[in-house]
């Protein structure tokens, strides 16, 4: 499935800076940092799609935290919704499908 754009441009709203770190201790750089991980895993959030596309992802840091992202494309960027740590169900998908 083909979602991301080339090169990855992150989109940040103003109005929610620091959002994901303060209420799920996550950077913005962490976030920027797992859209990195080779195998990241991708799936359509069909739940939250009425207005636009939404996603998810399961992705690396580079130090090695697994985190659970929500984001959109809009136009050739791409904006994080919500960033946090990945719960026990996700780790155990992330880690059979890498």
């Amino acid at each position: 499935m083909r979602i991301l754009p080339e090169p990855i441009i992150f989109e940040w709203n103003t109005g929610n800076i620091d959002k994901n770190l303060i209420r799920h201790n996550v950077t913005d750089r962490e976030t920027e940092e797992a859209f990195g991980d080779r195998n990241l895993l991708l799936s359509e959030d069909t739940k939250h799609s009425q207005r636009e596309f939404r996603f998810h992802a399961l992705g690396l840091t580079q130090q090695r935290k697994l985190l659970f992202l929500s984001f959109t494309i809009r136009g050739d960027k791409l904006r994080i919704i919500s960033a946090r740590n990945a719960n026990r169900k996700e780790r155990k998908i992330y880690e059979e499908k890498s």
